[in-house]
Formats: structure tokens, C-alpha cells, sequence
């Protein structure tokens, strides 16, 4: 089994090769998932539990009072603590459409996301239009494989086409957003959400899976965790152990 950091010689995308390294010398797999409304919910979260851990995934369209500042604020505090910010965009309609939602708007994504995702439903143009705008700012792309959401229609010939488009775009496509490891390329970085120590669920539809069993036994690289840290009494030592289970996993395996 490859480490990490012998990962990174696997993949030329100068953002999973950093991160590979990252998550090494700081011995975290842990991505914190930021769905929070306010600026200071999100800013605060990300300077408190930013030692632990080695992405900060946020949804910065549901920040109710955003301004620019937000922003500036992120990459300072991704330098400070030393991680990498992926914005969950999940983009879905043609080249051209994508191009503009990445690179323009309120938003401009583009400018400070190390990472962002999309679906494959459109077919290979939109990663052609994200890798258009996001290549050139050296940036990475995480393609939704697989959702941990009950009733999900990203299974079957779907994920296995999704596969098949990243080997196609492996200079910007860095990896998944899945349940298990499905490539057999150790340059991709796999990456579960729904990831919770106790929980098995919500009620809309939302399904959990623990640390040991993401890592350890499904063979992901990374456990997105969200309301298991924010909503949690004590976030900074919940995240802590999370980061402690999702490394264990990984170094036993």
C-alpha cells in the first residue's frame, strides 16, 4: 500500500500532489465540511479546528452575509493553519454555462478554491469548460462518483463513466467524491462524505458511515465530516478525534 506522499509522484495536478503531501506531514485525513449561514460561524470554524485537519470543504452560496472579506479572510486562515479550501459547488450543466459559474459572478470561485467538484450528467464538456478557467490558476477537480444520500442515482454505468472521464482529464481531474475506492490509480484521491462516529442517519435520507469503516475498509483517503464537528458541544476536540480515527485507519491499513 502506497503512503500519501508516494501518491503524489502518481499524479502531475500541482493540488493533489499538495495535498498528498499535506495530509502526511500533517498527519490528517480529516475534511471538515463548513454548511454553516453566517460569516462568523464559517470564519471561526475554520480557525479553530484548522490544525486538525487538511481540507475545509465550504458552501459559500449559503452565507447569508457575504461580502469579500470572507473570502480574504479564508485564504489567510487556510495559510495560517495550513489547508486547503474546496469550495462544494457541485456543477452541473454545459461547458460553456460552468465556465462563467466558476470563473465570475458574486463568487468568482475560481480565484481562491483550491478544489471544487461537479457531476458528469452534461458528459465531458463540463469538465472541458472547468478545466478551461481552472488549469491555468492551478487548481483541482473532484468528480461526484458516488452521494451518500439514500435513493442516489449515481451508481452503476454512471460511476463507472465518471471513472472512465477522470483517467481522460487526470491532468485537472484530481479525484472522487464516492463511498468506496473505485480506481485502481493511485493518483486519485478518493473522498467519502456522510461520515459520523455514532449516527446512521437523518431524516432526509442522509446515511453515515464511520471513520475506520471509510478508511479502513472501504480504502477512501479522505472522511468528510460536517454536522458530526459544527454541531458537536466541544467541535475543536470532536475533530480531533475524528482526525485521530481517520489516521489510525489509515495507517493500519
Amino acid at each position: 500500500m502506497h503512503s500519501y506522499t508516494d501518491r503524489a509522484t502518481y499524479t502531475t495536478n500541482t493540488i493533489a500532489k499538495r495535498l498528498f503531501h499535506l495530509m502526511d506531514e500533517k498527519q490528517t485525513n480529516l475534511c471538515v465540511s463548513a454548511d454553516v449561514l453566517t460569516k462568523d460561524e464559517l470564519l471561526t470554524l475554520a480557525d479553530t479546528i484548522g490544525p486538525e485537519i487538511c481540507i475545509f470543504k465550504t458552501h459559500i452560496d449559503i452565507v447569508e452575509d457575504f461580502d469579500n472579506t470572507v473570502i480574504i479572510e479564508l485564504q489567510r486562515l487556510s495559510e495560517k493553519h495550513n489547508f486547503l479550501l474546496f469550495e462544494d459547488r457541485k456543477f452541473a450543466d454545459i461547458g460553456n454555462t460552468v465556465k462563467h459559474q466558476y470563473q465570475h459572478g458574486i463568487y468568482h470561485i475560481a480565484d481562491w478554491a483550491d478544489i471544487t467538484n461537479a457531476h458528469v450528467l452534461p458528459g465531458p464538456g463540463i469538465i472541458e469548460g472547468l478545466r478551461d478557467v481552472g488549469m491555468t490558476k492551478g487548481r483541482g477537480l473532484l468528480l461526484l462518483a458516488e452521494m451518500s444520500s439514500k435513493g442516489s442515482l449515481a451508481t452503476g454505468e454512471y460511476t463507472k463513466k465518471t471513472i472512465e472521464l477522470a483517467e481522460t482529464y487526470k491532468d485537472f481531474v484530481i479525484g472522487f467524491i464516492l463511498q468506496q475506492k473505485l480506481s485502481d490509480n493511485p493518483g486519485m484521491i478518493h473522498m467519502t462524505p456522510g461520515v459520523k462516529m455514532r449516527d446512521i442517519g437523518d431524516p432526509l435520507g442522509q446515511q453515515y458511515n464511520s471513520p475506520t469503516y471509510v478508511i479502513g475498509e472501504k480504502g477512501s483517503d479522505v472522511i468528510i465530516v460536517g454536522r458530526g464537528i459544527y454541531e458537536a458541544e466541544n467541535p475543536v476536540e470532536t475533530a480531533k478525534a475524528y482526525r485521530k480515527a481517520g489516521w489510525d485507519a489509515y495507517l493500519s491499513r
